[in-house]
């Protein structure tokens, strides 16, 4: 088994909005990075910063390929794997490119774990796992039934890693991220996440779009809060995590119209006359479940995570970096 004391992580999408994010934090702990990225949803202008950098390397290639997958993890003895094809409208525009990247690539990480001896899986699920379940908050072991193809191919996801764990004894932890946001998430293009998009509406004069009334809550999580999961899942030594997962998430809900109401107001400061546009309502996007609030007592009790930045100074921290 390789010595992850001096091997590299292999993190998937490391060129991504969160897998940049967590190659700064891993390099920032004395840890070497090994990122994978093909570009599909990731950029390389996200780790160009860190191209250079001791215990930093790159390697390009596709989850969708086994051989370079296995490739790319050879002398990693821990692998975070955050590649997926994210947002549940793409997912339901194009299923099989969802199934494809967050399933099938997911089983040759596993597959690639299995077969090297890794010591540990930390990959990313979603809280789209809940589906149509109305409990609130949303605990582990409470799931409803999917509501996008986005949705399953993340729950099988978590089914596999379990499979893989009894079958072969490969260790993996879950985290089910809620709605991350944060700098460097895309605001553009029609799969673009709500708070960049809103961002970037703004900043141009334009007026945001509202999918429905507005009053729908999410529990909205800053990207190093989702980062600091991360690193606790890696460096994690509790038995009892293994084959589990984690709800990641502020454990707060929040609507929608008051987080549009604080970029506004703040964006506003900057530009006056942005305190007058006035949001444009579409309708209900398919796939969206009304309300979303996590319970993260799980993951504090034994991943001991702990969000240290809370919605409203995420979205400061948000807004500064796209506003410039």
């Amino acid at each position: 088994m390789t010595d992850r004391a001096t091997s590299p992580v292999l993190l998937t999408g490391g060129a991504g909005f969160i897998g940049s994010h967590a190659c700064e934090a891993l390099l920032a702990a004395g840890r070497r990075v090994r990122c994978f990225d093909n570009y599909a949803t990731g950029k390389r202008d996200n780790i160009a910063h860190l191209l250079g950098s001791d215990g930093f390397e790159l390697v390009e290639g596709d989850l969708r390929d086994a051989r370079t997958v296995a490739a790319a993890m050879q002398g990693c003895a821990q692998v975070v794997h955050l590649g997926a094809l994210g947002s549940v409208p793409r997912s339901i525009a194009d299923p099989l490119a969802s199934e494809a990247a967050n399933l099938t690539g997911f089983l040759h990480v596993l597959e690639a774990a299995r077969h090297l001896g890794v010591d540990k899986v930390v990959f990313a699920s979603s809280s789209s796992v809940y589906g149509d379940s109305p409990v609130l908050p949303k605990r582990e072991g409470a799931e409803g039934a999917p509501l996008s193809p986005y949705a399953v191919t993340k729950a099988m996801d978590e089914v596999y890693a379990a499979l893989y764990g009894r079958l072969f004894g490969v260790r993996t932890i879950g985290l089910r991220f809620f709605n991350v946001f944060g700098e460097r998430q895309d605001p553009s293009g029609p799969y673009a996440a709500v708070i960049p998009r809103f961002i970037l509406a703004l900043l141009r004069g334009e007026r945001p779009v509202v999918h429905g009334d507005g009053r729908q809550t999410r529990d909205f999580t800053y990207v190093a809060n989702a980062v600091q999961a991360v690193v606790a899942g890696l460096d994690c030594s509790d038995p009892g995590a293994v084959g589990r997962v984690f709800n990641i998430a502020l454990g707060r809900s929040t609507e929608l119209r008051d987080v549009l109401a604080h970029i506004q107001q703040r964006l506003a400061q900057r530009v006056p006359s942005i305190a007058d546009i006035v949001p444009e309502h579409g309708p209900d996007r398919p796939g969206d479940v009304r309300a979303s609030l996590a319970d993260i007592t799980l993951a504090r009790q034994v991943l001991r995570y702990e969000p240290k930045v809370d919605l409203w100074q995420g979205l400061d921290r948000t807004i500064d970096a796209y506003a410039g």
